[in-house]
């Protein structure tokens, strides 16, 4: 048995087990991952013919016992088809952080395979709904083409503003949050180390105006640990951005069996059994 170095981290998140009920909840944007994001992603990405593969790091000595392995470093890399895009679990790594909490998914594209680098990048903590991550990828697979021009970011705030949520008074064209107030959506100046094919990415400086990129989080209340974090790199094309903002913001219950202690007295409930 290999021991991971990081084993609040785990390489696959264990779906919760035993006598938990099960509930139909919303709204979604508030109701966690349910401890299930890595599974609900993969098996997504599995269902739409993606390859998966186990990256592995760590230091081997010859002769020595598999069970006696030091892993220092574990992820899950998923590859589509074309090899255009991919999704990478990174939770059992050495994620950086968004809004403190650390990196869980990181999605990526490129225009052709004769570069091994992204145009753009996409990133989750955990918390996210995987219902949501996994529309975005389900809408990133049916493109024909992954890197696209950017088009109106009108699109992303419709889509909220179709399932009744708010545009953001002070800045009308560029933000949004649900009736709460407790989850927002943004464009504004990505945050360092986002990775993007926007080349004032890698020079802007600290007084610079750097590219702008969509943001979402949740913050149970001001000033409180936000629930979960996203953020997409200015080059993510605003039809994929649109089609994880309409399945965040979507008043259909997801399943749930863990509920997040931050926002369960918000979420309205009805058993599933």
């Amino acid at each position: 048995m290999e021991a991971p170095l990081y084993p609040d981290f785990p390489l696959d998140p264990p779906t919760p087990t035993g006598a938990q009920s099960a509930f139909w909840v919303g709204p979604r944007h508030l109701a966690g991952d349910d401890g299930r994001l890595y599974d609900v992603v993969a098996d997504t990405l599995a269902g739409l013919g993606w390859t998966s593969l186990t990256i592995v790091r760590g230091r081997h000595q010859p002769d020595e016992a598999p069970e006696d392995r030091q892993v220092l470093r574990s992820t899950v890399l998923h590859i589509s088809p074309d090899s255009l895009r991919w999704a990478q679990w990174l939770l059992a790594d050495e994620p950086f952080h968004l809004g403190d909490l650390p990196i869980a998914w990181q999605v990526s594209a490129r225009a052709d395979t004769s570069s091994p680098l992204a145009q753009w990048s996409a990133y989750a903590t955990p918390g996210v709904p995987g219902e949501a991550l996994a529309d975005f990828l389900v809408a990133l697979d049916a493109c024909d083409q992954p890197v696209a021009p950017v088009v109106s970011p009108s699109l992303v705030l419709d889509a909220v503003a179709a399932h009744g949520w708010l545009r953001d008074i002070d800045q009308f064209e560029t933000g949004a949050m649900d009736p709460t107030f407790t989850s927002h959506f943004s464009l504004g100046q990505v945050p360092p180390l986002i990775q993007d094919a926007d080349p004032r990415s890698l020079t802007t400086e600290a007084d610079d105006v750097g590219p702008v990129g969509w943001q979402a989080w949740a913050e149970p209340a001001l000033g409180a640990p936000y629930l979960w974090a996203v953020s997409f790199g200015a080059s993510v094309p605003h039809d994929l951005v649109a089609a994880f903002a309409a399945s965040l913001s979507s008043t259909a219950p997801v399943l749930r069996r863990v509920l997040p202690e931050a926002t369960q007295e918000r979420l309205l409930r009805a058993p599933a059994n």
